[in-house]
């Protein structure tokens, strides 16, 4: 079984992830955090974590965790706030790196990026060598460490990036990426969350070798269109390019309850989902002029409300008074018990490219 075609192969796709970089960020900037337990939160009772040094991930800490729980994990934890327009300042520089040798980047967050290579500026013909001369000039502009992927697609060369880490590199070459991938477990293949992870172990498919070994059309009976990506990146097959012009159009997160609650009981659980929404505006240098609450019954009915302003909302507070307005100023019935809740983001703009002033923490 071939995993690609001739074409396929000769493309050059390196994976860079900064190593915990608002932690590494905060130790940078306060030498006496360099090997302490730093977790990047609000200080808030029901804040969430935004990031953790790996000193800190020895307690099982991580980010989206709750903030409460992190504390109990790592009574000793040092806790800073995240200052966003740091990490985009940073995130700035490491780019101009990067600029060096391609201008086909694809970044997903102010800490990682996608970078096509096949052909370059330098005109270097080792994917390899560029991404060993990216790390070092990234540690001598920023004084912080990165990790990369390098592999034929986007697909292997975000897995190979996470290899090694931290301060780590790893090269997957085309005729490798088959048993690179065989012995992973499924849910290291993008989309396959923990309710696909389920499904599949239901049919004794566990990892990426048994996959492997579904037909497309049984896939596709599954899953539908995914089914069909599944079978290729099963096969270490991503023809996606690397997209310099990628606009994300929205972004949201969601809770599943144990028990229906009604809408005194969601309350509580609107705080950690306004937070991470609003730290991954932040992670991905976006502001946004509609927000919108997504509520689901016991019997699986979906209720929306959406509020869009004329300006991009500038702070986790004005956020949150928002949502607020959206639970409980849109005739919802009290009585009424619900088994999810969502928040969502739309409707972006570049930070101050309207002449806003810098979003508040």
């Amino acid at each position: 079984m071939q995993s690609t075609s001739d074409e396929y192969s000769l493309k050059k796709i390196i994976h860079v992830d900064m190593d915990a970089f608002y932690a590494s960020v905060e130790q940078r900037e306060q030498p006496d955090l360099i090997g302490r337990p730093v977790i990047v939160a609000w200080p808030s009772k029901r804040s969430v974590v935004c990031a953790a040094s790996y000193e800190a991930r020895s307690f099982g800490i991580h980010s989206a965790m709750p903030a409460s729980r992190a504390k109990k994990l790592c009574p000793d934890g040092v806790f800073v706030p995240p200052q966003f327009d740091l990490y985009r300042q940073i995130s700035n520089e490491v780019k101009s790196v990067y600029r060096k040798y391609t201008d086909l980047i694809e970044p997903l967050s102010l800490d990682e990026a996608y970078l096509d290579v096949t052909r370059n500026k330098p005109e270097i013909p080792s994917a390899t060598e560029i991404a060993q001369r990216i790390k070092t000039e990234i540690k001598q502009v920023t004084d912080l460490n990165a990790s990369a992927g390098v592999g034929p697609n986007k697909f292997i060369a975000k897995i190979a990036s996470d290899w090694n880490k931290p301060n780590g590199i790893c090269v997957v070459k085309p005729k490798e990426v088959l048993n690179f991938i065989s012995t992973l477990p499924v849910r290291k293949i993008p989309g396959i969350g923990p309710a696909t992870e389920i499904s599949l172990k239901n049919k004794n498919i566990r990892i990426v070798s048994e996959l492997a070994c579904i037909s497309e059309v049984q896939l596709v009976n599954w899953y539908g269109k995914f089914g069909k990506r599944l079978f290729n990146l099963a096969r270490g097959i991503d023809l996606s390019p690397v997209n310099n012009n990628r606009i994300r159009k929205s972004l949201s997160f969601e809770t599943t309850f144990e028990q229906d609650k009604t809408l005194a009981e969601i309350e509580p659980e609107l705080l950690p989902l306004t937070e991470k929404i609003w730290n991954q505006l932040g992670a991905k240098n976006l502001q946004a002029n509609t927000f919108y609450l997504k509520l689901k019954t016991h019997d699986f009915k979906n209720t929306t409300r959406s509020k869009t302003s004329p300006k991009p909302v500038r702070s986790l507070h004005e956020l949150i008074m928002l949502v607020q307005h959206l639970l409980y100023k849109s005739r919802l019935p009290k009585n009424l018990r619900y088994r999810l809740i969502g928040i969502g983001a739309s409707n972006f703009v570049q930070p101050n490219a309207s002449g806003d002033q810098p979003r508040l923490l």
